[in-house]
C-alpha cells in the first residue's frame, strides 16, 4: 500500500455518501465473526491483557494461559454454535488455518451450519508482520482452508489486525476480496491498490469485540451486552435513512464461557427482535454492496 500519512484510501464522510439499502430493504446488515484460533503450546503465550509475548523469555510451558484459550475449542465454540443456530444466525469465521489440522471437528461443525470461513493467519501465536515471508504465510493460510472446506476464503482478518506495507496487495493477488483490519467505518468501502487491483474493507468494530471489551475496557458481561445493544440502536436508527453494517466479533474462549453465553443469547434476542435486520455473512454483505452500485 502507499505510505500516505493519511492512510491508503480517500477520506469520505459517512453522512455525505449516497444512501443505499440492503436486500429486502433491510436497514442494517448484522454479521457475527467468531474468531476460531489455535495457539502453539511450545510457543510463548500472550499476556494477561493480550499483549504480545517476548519469545526470548519463554523457558517453560505456560499451561494456564494456553488452556484459557484452548477452552474455546473444547467447550466455548459449541455453546456459541448452539446459540447462533437457535437464532438462525450464520457465522463468518476468522479462522486460523491450523484449526483445520489440529481441531478439524470445529471446522466441520461450522461447515454443517453453513458458516463462511475467512483467513486469519495460520495460528494466533504469530502475526503477519512477525513472519519472515508474509506472502507465504497468507498463501499457506488460504490454501489450507480451501483444501479443507472446498472454498477459497474471500475475506481476511489479520491476527491482531496487523498488516505489513504490502499485505493488501498480497491478499488481492491471492484472491481475497474483503478485509476486516480497517476498523474506521460503519459501511464497506473500496481500497484501490498500487498493483492495479482493489479490495474492500468490511466493518469489524473494535468496540463490539469481546476481547477488547473484557481485557482492555474491563467491562462486565452485562456491560458488554449493553454496549452491543447501544451500538445496534444507533446504527439501526441511522439505517432507516441510509443502510448501515454492524459487526460483532466474539472469541469462543471469552463469550463461550458458561457465565457469559446467556448474555450473547439475550443480545441476539434483542437485535433480531427488530424488523429489517439482515442476518448476513461477510461475502453476502460484500456482494450486496458492490451490486448496490455504491461509488466508494
Amino acid at each position: 500500500m502507499d505510505k500516505n500519512p493519511m492512510g491508503p484510501f480517500p477520506f469520505t464522510a459517512l453522512p455525505k455518501r449516497p444512501p443505499m439499502s440492503w436486500p429486502g430493504n433491510a436497514q442494517l446488515a448484522f454479521w457475527v465473526i467468531p474468531n476460531v484460533e489455535v495457539f502453539m503450546f511450545d510457543y510463548p503465550m500472550p499476556g494477561e491483557q493480550n499483549q504480545r509475548p517476548d519469545p526470548s523469555r519463554f523457558t517453560h510451558p505456560q499451561v494456564r494461559q494456553w488452556c484459557v484459550r484452548e477452552y474455546g475449542n473444547r467447550a466455548g465454540i459449541w455453546r456459541i454454535m448452539e446459540v447462533m443456530a437457535k437464532h438462525g444466525m450464520r457465522g463468518t469465521v476468522a479462522l486460523n488455518s491450523l484449526v483445520c489440522e489440529y481441531r478439524p471437528d470445529v471446522v466441520r461443525a461450522g461447515m454443517e451450519l453453513g458458516w463462511e470461513f475467512m483467513g486469519h493467519g495460520q495460528t494466533n501465536s504469530r502475526r503477519v508482520p512477525e513472519v519472515a515471508d508474509a506472502r507465504d504465510e497468507i498463501r499457506r493460510t488460504l490454501d489450507r482452508i480451501e483444501a479443507f472446506t472446498g472454498k477459497r476464503p474471500r475475506g481476511w482478518l489479520g491476527p491482531g489486525l496487523d498488516e505489513t506495507w504490502d499485505t493488501l496487495e498480497i491478499l488481492a493477488e491471492e484472491g481475497v476480496r474483503y478485509v476486516c483490519d480497517w476498523v474506521c467505518d460503519d459501511m464497506p468501502f473500496r481500497i484501490e491498490l498500487p498493483n492495479g487491483k482493489d479490495i474492500y474493507s468490511l466493518p469489524y468494530n473494535f468496540e463490539t469485540n469481546d476481547v477488547p471489551a473484557f481485557l482492555y475496557r474491563h467491562y462486565t458481561t452485562p456491560e458488554f451486552e449493553a454496549v452491543i445493544r447501544a451500538q445496534f440502536d444507533t446504527l439501526y436508527r441511522e439505517g432507516a435513512s441510509a443502510a448501515r453494517v454492524m459487526g460483532l466479533a466474539i472469541h469462543p474462549w471469552q463469550m463461550g464461557l458458561p457465565h457469559r453465553i446467556s448474555y450473547l443469547d439475550s443480545a441476539y434476542s434483542y437485535v433480531f427482535g427488530h424488523a429489517n435486520v439482515w442476518k448476513a455473512t461477510g461475502s453476502e454483505i460484500l456482494d450486496a454492496y458492490i451490486n448496490g452500485g455504491a461509488a466508494v
